[in-house]
């Protein structure tokens, strides 16, 4: 068969799951019958032209400003440039916290090519969101939906609209790629449930909305997998739903309010514990307590000496956590996003540990991780 029959079956097939609703357009419908239809163009360029109509008025250029000094200290101001988009009618516009972190000043332009100064809100740099607020009339602000990134399934579309490289209101096309991927956010905590898309997005889209086809924020694009430098078809978006759940917080009070055990620790591995001659197989082997923190004034311990394994020093003698409120734990990362999905600041949760090969249960009153 030849590729122009493939192509008008593909063109009849979706033409006739719009006619029977099995797939849609959702809010965009409607805008889509109030203009004139595009002699040519398929479908799937109908819900990209229709989507892109909508949301792009909602997405706007930020432009931040940091003062760095030359050899004669001398200010020198150093611009960066990024995305974000309108959340509601009073000028809160989401974006990635990398954006906006070190900025001394910021500027918003809208799609009506206006610049309007913007002042920070609330960052969270453990999820790399940010949220920032612009006062001009309400009929110059276009707010986008948060839509649910739960439902995502792979395969659907996925559309990023942002500014690359300054060029505004830019939009590209992939798929959602897969869900649930892990990132390391730049304060080194783990975001997980992140969106992948192969939507190309290129520096200056982070902070920028990735949609569904309905026009509905999935997730905030954030970064990008690249040898290059440039897009290779591998994205990231923080999920929709996290953005929900910690805007709020954000808004409210500035920064979003993170468990903290305050240790630092070394994954066990049954090849680290044969070399370190450990008494666990798996767990975490605490390396440094801080002194005030919550696991400080519980009383667990960190290492007590140095050993050389090959030619690297290695701390050890600390404690092994092995359990905390019943859940077996196998690395630093897997303690703290359970900390983090199933406890608050102020909880008690019981840490199972060994101490010098003697199983040991401690009360720890969980903390708040400090400022980055």
């Amino acid at each position: 068969m030849s590729v122009a029959p493939l192509r008008q079956i593909r063109r009849a097939l979706l033409a006739t799951l719009f006619a029977v609703g099995l797939l849609e357009v959702g809010a965009f419908a409607q805008a889509q019958q109030s203009q004139p239809e595009v002699q040519g163009l398929s479908p799937e360029e109908q819900i990209v032209i229709a989507v892109y109509k909508r949301a792009s008025p909602g997405v706007v250029h930020i432009t931040s400003t940091a003062l760095a000094y030359d050899f004669f200290f001398n200010p020198v101001p150093q611009k960066g440039t990024g995305s974000g988009f309108v959340l509601d009618d009073r000028g809160y516009i989401l974006t990635n916290n990398h954006v906006v972190d070190e900025a001394d000043s910021l500027e918003v332009t809208l799609t009506d090519k206006s610049k309007v100064r913007a002042k920070l809100v609330g960052r969270d740099p453990s999820n790399d969101l940010a949220v920032i607020k612009i006062d001009v009339p309400k009929e110059k602000l276009f707010p986008l939906k948060l839509g649910n990134s739960d439902a995502l399934q792979v395969g659907q579309m996925a559309i990023a609209i942002g500014n690359p490289f300054g060029l505004e209101r830019t939009v590209t096309r992939g798929v959602v790629s897969s869900v649930g991927r892990t990132l390391r956010s730049e304060s080194g905590r783990q975001i997980r449930g992140i969106i992948q898309t192969d939507a190309p997005i290129n520096p200056g889209n982070s902070g920028g909305p990735l949609l569904n086809s309905r026009g509905e924020v999935i997730g905030i694009n954030s970064a990008i997998y690249t040898p290059s430098g440039g897009s290779v078809g591998i994205g990231f978006a923080i999920p929709a739903n996290t953005a929900k759940r910690l805007l709020p917080q954000l808004i409210a009070r500035g920064r979003v309010s993170h468990p903290w055990l305050g240790i630092s620790g070394l994954d066990i591995t049954a090849e680290a514990a044969k070399a370190l001659k450990l008494t666990a197989q798996e767990g975490v082997l605490v390396i440094q307590v801080s002194p005030k923190g919550p696991a400080g004034r519980a009383g667990i311990k960190g290492s007590t000496k140095r050993t050389r394994i090959g030619n690297t020093l290695v701390s050890v003698g600390g404690d092994i956590i092995v359990k905390v409120n019943g859940r077996k734990i196998e690395s630093v990362d897997e303690m703290t996003a359970f900390l983090d999905a199933e406890h608050k600041v102020g909880d008690e949760v019981k840490i199972e540990l060994l101490r010098d090969g003697q199983p040991l249960t401690l009360s720890v009153r969980l903390g708040e991780l400090p400022e980055a």
